[in-house]
């Protein structure tokens, strides 16, 4: 609510954290609206786009963010942290660090001796990805950041299709209660991950069931507890169904199918 978010504002605000989006119900936050009332009152922004990574294209730029923070395992990739911000800052701020690590970029920001592993394995997964734009394009020149924009948006569409097939599957479900947004008319701001409780079954049960028909969901709050807790859904949270650009519509099919008869 942008409005409740205008009203904490104030030349008092000196940070301001912020998901891109909601691992737990899939919604996507209005982060550059954020960023650009947040620089009004002279205030950084940090945005957490773990799990907006390996569904939408990152643009720090567009963004206007000061500071953004992902994994390469929701991309893919191994677990390996990525931090971008803008040079000024991290120039500027004092790190945590042992006594040699050197002052300068990027050492200072870095303890010890890195994942090098990781850090293949996150590029191999960037490339993965960028090389899905070159297929959609037929173009095998196109520039990593080129084949991205276009993977990520062909990403973005083939998802969008899958998430409101499976909502609107899941609304004549009597027994299924759906968490996030379920109007199509606001399709750019959900990700294809949406949460639901059962009203003959607990979380833990349903999630359970489902395994054992080769669907794997899981269960609980998923360390988004302030939201279930304002849900009313605490201890039990609920069941996150999440899709990705390799899911298929026969899966979908299946998932519903199977509640159906759960029902």
């Amino acid at each position: 609510d942008l409005d409740i978010f205008r009203e904490a504002l104030s030349e008092r605000t000196k940070l301001v954290a912020v998901g891109c989006a909601s691992n737990a119900v899939g919604t996507i936050n209005p982060v550059r609206e954020i960023c650009r009332l947040s620089r009004e009152v002279g205030a950084l922004t940090f945005l957490d786009a773990v799990h907006y990574a390996p569904h939408a294209l990152i643009d720090v730029d567009e963004f206007g963010c000061d500071f953004l923070a992902c994994s390469a395992y929701k991309f893919f990739g191994p677990h390996i942290g990525i931090l971008w911000g803008k040079r000024e800052h991290l120039q500027s701020l004092s790190a945590y660090k042992v006594r040699p690590a050197p002052n300068s970029l990027p050492g200072k920001w870095m303890t010890g001796t890195q994942n090098h592993e990781g850090i293949a394995g996150t590029l191999a997964a960037v490339d993965y990805l960028a090389g899905l734009g070159r297929t959609v394009s037929g173009n095998s020149n196109l520039t990593r950041r080129e084949a991205l924009a276009l993977s990520m948006n062909a990403i973005q569409q083939y998802e969008s299709d899958l998430i409101w097939k499976l909502i609107d599957g899941l609304k004549d479900i009597p027994s299924v209660r759906i968490f996030g947004i379920t109007d199509s008319t606001r399709a750019a701001e959900r990700l294809p991950t949406v949460s639901i409780t059962h009203a003959k079954l607990s979380p833990e049960s349903l999630a359970v069931q489902l395994g054992a028909k080769g669907i794997f969901v899981w269960h609980g709050n998923f360390y988004a507890q302030p939201l279930t807790e304002a849900l009313g859904l605490e201890p039990d949270g609920m069941v996150r169904i999440g899709l990705a650009h390799y899911n298929t519509t026969m899966e979908v099919g299946r998932l519903i199918e199977t509640l159906q008869k759960l029902d």
